[in-house]
Formats: C-alpha cells, structure tokens, sequence
C-alpha cells in the first residue's frame, strides 16, 4: 500500500491499494477534519484544496476515544449511493480495513 498523508484540512489523502493479484485501486481525496489523537475525517468527493472531484466514491470519519485502559477505535465509511456501499464490500473494504486495524494494534503494542 502506498499512502500520501497531508494531516490538515484541505490536506491530501492519497493511497494505493494492491489486491494480492497484484490490481491496484487508487483513491484521491482531502482530509476535512483533523483533531490530534481522535479524529481524522476525510473523502474522495473533494481534492486537495477542497477541489470538487469527477467520481466521489466515500467519506469516511475515523474516531479514536480512550476507554478504560485503552482505545476505541471506530472506522466509518459513508457512500452516495447503496451502489457505492455494495461495490466497496465487494472490493474487500471489511476485510481490508480488519486488516489495517490489527497491523495497527501490532504497532501501538510494541511502543
């Protein structure tokens, strides 16, 4: 995965995910919100800048809460359409965010 990350509203959010076939899915976007330690919003329906985008696919708010001795986590992705929602799922986007959730938990371990 490739990932260009300008944490600051307008920012960009940029990433390129790889199938293990080797497909490749990139995504442009902007963050719209950005509060340190517990919440990172961002979306592909506006560029960096805030420049309007052809195809918006997703916004999704990220949400990190302390609780009890540790965090809450929560990733959430909103679509346009149950179209969107659909093709997301079939691209593997519960699986695919799981897995990034646990590579995460591995590295705040072992700080």
């Amino acid at each position: 995965m490739e990932v260009e990350l300008d944490l600051r509203p307008g920012g960009v959010f940029r990433s390129v995910m790889r199938s293990p076939e080797g497909a490749e899915f990139p995504n442009i976007g902007c963050c719209l919100e950005v509060v340190e330690n517990r919440r990172l919003t961002f979306t592909d329906a506006l560029g960096p800048g805030f420049r309007p985008t052809e195809k918006p696919f997703f916004t999704a708010i990220v949400t990190m809460e302390p609780e009890g001795t540790g965090t809450r986590y929560v990733a959430r992705a909103i679509h346009g359409t149950a179209a969107d929602r659909k093709k997301h799922e079939e691209m593997g986007f519960h699986e695919g965010w799981g897995k990034a959730l646990d590579q995460l938990v591995e590295v705040a371990g072992e700080l």
